[in-house]
């Protein structure tokens, strides 16, 4: 992997408190053997709500999640 210092890109706030590694991806998405595919997974119970931040259409094609 090499380094950079520098990221050109749009940033989402999520305004939560408290995450923990299980709201960010379930832990029945680390039961794949592949290493591909986790996409689905990432905050999967928050994306149930149309109101979650990565679900806002001016949301779309941000690269940094702060």
């Amino acid at each position: 992997m090499e380094a950079f210092t520098t990221h050109t890109g749009r940033a989402v706030p999520l305004r939560r408190s408290n995450v923990d590694t299980d709201q960010i991806i379930p832990a029945h998405w680390l039961k794949k053997v592949t290493r591909d595919g986790f996409e689905d997974g990432l905050f999967e119970a928050w994306r149930k709500d149309s109101s979650f931040i990565l679900n806002q259409p001016e949301r779309k094609g941000a690269t940094v999640l702060v």
